[in-house]
């Protein structure tokens, strides 16, 4: 393990993912207005998903992986969410694009993290994270769903920036 933060990012990042995702999950069906649309949004999204794994796996070159551009992705998806206002008339499209984007985003996350040394270990501690997680969000009263999403977007761009510079800094070393 070269620095700490290729240790704890991905645990931030797949945490984060789970315990932001019942707000996004909120966010969507508001988008959506129908459950049929709901699960074509959802299937797009896990068409991406595969999509964005099998093209990590692909990859001949798994250590030139562009991760610090995955999780700012995913950063900057959540922000657009939390800026997105719902009167406007194109939002399922608007939604359906972001599904397919962070769709995309998270499953060559997936595909990238289960190569990594760390993965086991993260297992557990995700889990458990998780749990304290949830139990914490269940004590916040917030009004929108998309302060949490948000949020989690700039903390997902920070991890973007900083494992970008942690990567420059060991290139130049």
């Amino acid at each position: 393990m070269k620095n700490k933060s290729e240790r704890y990012i991905p645990l931030v990042v797949t945490v984060g993912q789970v315990a932001i995702f019942p707000y996004y999950i909120v966010w969507l069906k508001e988008v959506s207005l129908t459950f049929t649309l709901f699960a074509w949004l959802f299937a797009a999204f896990s068409f991406a998903a595969a999509w964005g794994y099998r093209v990590f796996q692909s990859k001949k070159n798994k250590n030139n992986t562009y991760i610090s551009f995955i999780y700012a992705g995913m950063g900057f998806v959540y922000i657009l969410v939390g800026c997105i206002k719902n009167s406007l008339e194109f939002l399922p499209y608007a939604a359906l694009l972001l599904q397919i984007i962070l769709g995309f985003l998270q499953g060559y996350f997936r595909a990238w993290h289960i190569e990594q040394k760390t993965y086991r270990l993260h297992n557990v501690h995700h889990y458990l994270i998780v749990g304290v997680t949830m139990i914490g969000f269940s004590f916040v009263k917030i009004i929108s769903p998309v302060v949490f999403i948000t949020v989690f977007g700039i903390v997902l761009f920070v991890c973007g920036f900083w494992s970008f510079k942690r990567n420059k800094k060991a290139e130049v070393i």
